[in-house]
């Protein structure tokens, strides 16, 4: 609770207490009944009207003096001096009493909601420690780090920059960023993103990019934008409020003169017309719609989740067809050697050693894992028994090693080679070949790994609504195909350019009937699509730059399982705007009848305001309690 709302709420409890002695001292007869008298009456309760209601005044009157004076302050002041006109001083005392508590909670509302965003501005560095060249330590701000420069990170300081780790090893926390309590343990070579603490260890790390391009710079400048974005729902709000204050005006002095020039009896319609005004305000869906929003994109990011704007988590509850990029969003992007399936006579270590003997000079990604699965890594081979390689254009490599030829490659380059080989049906992997002097070794199977978890949050989505799942790759058809089937998918289109994504996107984008298509993916090539989709979805750790600026959703930490996640929280959300929707204006307009017939008092209409105003706004609040775990 800030200060303001403390003072705000001890100027509420004071007003309370003296209107509660004023109705005593009415009640009782005090004074000798000197209360009766109507003018002293209204001396009494204007102390607690003026201690928590001068603020309204005040607004109501300066909005008058700018031309801006349909609004709730307004109406608020002008139905509480109906009221007080009319003679019912307690009730005008009491309107303007519920009307501030009701702003109150709605103000200490938006700060809860409000919390678990601004948490994310305490990210924010506020130095860098940088290693000059004669061993010194200077402290400089965050925006004066160039890449390249050498930074110390002690235990307890926050990551400046983007950079990678060049000696110690430390826990990292990422909570702040990614929503995800368990500290990552970082070593030599390892990425550390901005932003983010350092645990026990000392660190120094590499700069990798500057401040403003580094993540936390990204993530405060969304966060200040995001607020912008306003859904559908929020500008028929704002919309329906512009017209609805000044009709509502225009209807109550209507309903104050017409009647009594008919039927007579001014006060008693003038009364009734300050009842109409207090029901009609309306703040209740004013406040409501946006800070069940507000709650909505606070628990998203609580879930390691920003979404850029209340549009996009209108969009997210609305999603019936989602589109992935399979590499490095389904799949973990890097090959990995899954089997060695040597010849007859032949050991796994011989197959091995050739095959990366033969690659060692080699930048490929297929030719990276082969190095890589050697038992003491790329640096063990020995770069002087490769005396000459050739790339064989489409079917892989020929080279001398210690004297001999090797080969390594497709099936196609061993059937050309004269080399009868034992094929391996593997469609969801690449199959190398290794042969040596026209003696077939064995073949080596490289995959890229399905991300653990993949399909569990195919099956998760699916269970929060969405009816089809679509993965684009750029891969052959039958690798993707067999990467599909292992995820159940619903839909595979493989052999795909960064433009064909873009029409394939198109084309999913009229074929679907209802609801929003959302596309995830991570590289600079998914940028079209992102933009393309009803609703893009960013992996943020290891995503582009160019993917994260293109998409409406940054999942922080590139874990899957937050998108059926954030989908629960942004159906939810929805769900509570509607019901404030609903219930606000059925219990208005229910209650405005009655009080146009003079069946419903004054007393009525603080509840069709403040008492649906405080509902609608706890049930905004209850987006709050959604914890990480949802």
């Amino acid at each position: 609770m800030s200060a303001r709302q403390k003072k705000d709420l001890w100027k509420l409890v004071i007003a309370a207490a003296v209107f509660a002695v004023a109705m005593v001292l009415e009640k009782t007869g005090a004074f000798g009944g000197a209360l009766e008298n109507r003018w002293i009456s209204m001396g009494l309760f204007l102390i607690p009207y003026l201690i928590c209601g001068f603020p309204v005044l005040r607004k109501a009157v300066l909005g008058i003096a700018h031309g801006q004076m349909f609004d709730e302050s307004f109406l608020m002041a002008l139905a509480s001096a109906g009221a007080f006109i009319t003679g019912e001083n307690e009730e005008a005392a009491a309107v303007m009493l519920f009307y501030q508590v009701g702003e109150w909670f709605q103000s200490y509302a938006v700060g809860r909601s409000r919390q678990s965003i601004t948490d994310l501005m305490d990210i924010a560095p506020e130095f860098a420690n940088v290693e000059r060249e004669d061993g010194s330590v200077e402290t400089v701000d965050p925006d004066e780090v160039e890449p390249g420069a050498i930074l110390v990170i002690r235990p307890g300081e926050r990551i400046p920059v983007d950079a990678e780790v060049i000696s110690g090893e430390s826990l990292v926390n990422t909570a702040a960023l990614t929503g995800e309590p368990v500290p990552r343990q970082v070593v030599p070579g390892d990425e550390v993103i901005s932003g983010c603490v350092n645990g026990e260890g000392l660190l120094r790390v590499r700069a990798e990019k500057l401040y403003e391009d580094s993540t936390v710079a990204r993530i405060l400048e969304l966060v200040e934008t995001a607020s912008e974005k306003k859904s559908r729902t929020e500008n028929f709000i704002t919309r329906f409020a512009r017209y609805y204050t000044p009709v509502v005006v225009f209807s109550a002095i209507a309903l104050a003169v017409i009647p009594s020039l008919l039927v007579g009896d001014f006060m008693t319609w003038l009364y009734r017309a300050c009842t109409f005004l207090v029901i009609s305000c309306p703040c209740a869906l004013v406040i409501s719609v946006p800070l069940a929003f507000f709650g909505g994109i606070g628990a998203a990011s609580k879930n390691g989740v920003l979404v850029k704007g209340s549009n996009y988590l209108e969009l997210l509850a609305d999603v019936e067809t989602m589109i992935s990029d399979k590499t490095g969003t389904l799949t973990e992007g890097t090959f990995k050697v899954t089997g060695l399936l040597s010849a007859d006579g032949v050991s796994e270590e011989e197959l091995l050693a050739c095959a990366a003997a033969a690659e060692g000079m080699s930048t490929h990604p297929i030719a990276n894992s082969i190095r890589e699965r050697l038992p003491g890594g790329a640096d063990s081979l020995n770069m002087n028994l490769l005396t000459g390689t050739e790339n064989i254009s489409g079917m892989g490599i020929r080279a001398k090693v210690a004297g001999e030829t090797v080969l390594v490659g497709n099936r196609r380059l061993m059937e050309e080679s004269g080399i009868a080989v034992e094929t391996v049906d593997e469609p969801a992997a690449t199959v190398c070949y290794v042969a040596k002097e026209d003696r077939y070794l064995g073949a080596i199977v490289i995959r890229d790994q399905i991300k653990e978890g993949a399909k569990d949050v195919i099956e998760s989505l699916r269970a929060v609504g969405v009816k089809k799942f679509v993965m684009f790759t750029g891969d052959r058809k039958s690798a993707g195909e067999a990467v599909g089937r292992e995820l159940s998918v619903d839909e595979v289109c493989a052999e795909l350019l960064p433009g064909d994504k873009v029409e394939k996107a198109e084309s999913v984008i009229r074929a679907n009937e209802k609801g929003s298509v959302a596309f995830i993916g991570d590289g600079i090539n998914d940028a079209p699509v992102l933009m393309r989709a009803d609703l893009g979805i960013a992996m943020g750790s290891l995503g582009s730059d160019a993917a994260i600026e293109a998409a409406d959703v940054v999942i922080m930490d590139d874990d899957l399982s937050r998108i059926p996640r954030v989908i629960r929280i942004a159906r939810r959300t929805v769900a509570i705007a509607k019901q404030n929707i609903v219930f606000a204006l059925a219990v208005k307009i229910l209650i405005l009848v009655l009080g146009a017939f003079g069946i419903a008092n004054m007393w009525a209409a603080v509840f069709a305001d403040v008492g649906v105003a405080v509902l609608c706004i706890l049930n905004s609040m209850r987006l709050l309690t959604i914890k990480r775990t949802i």
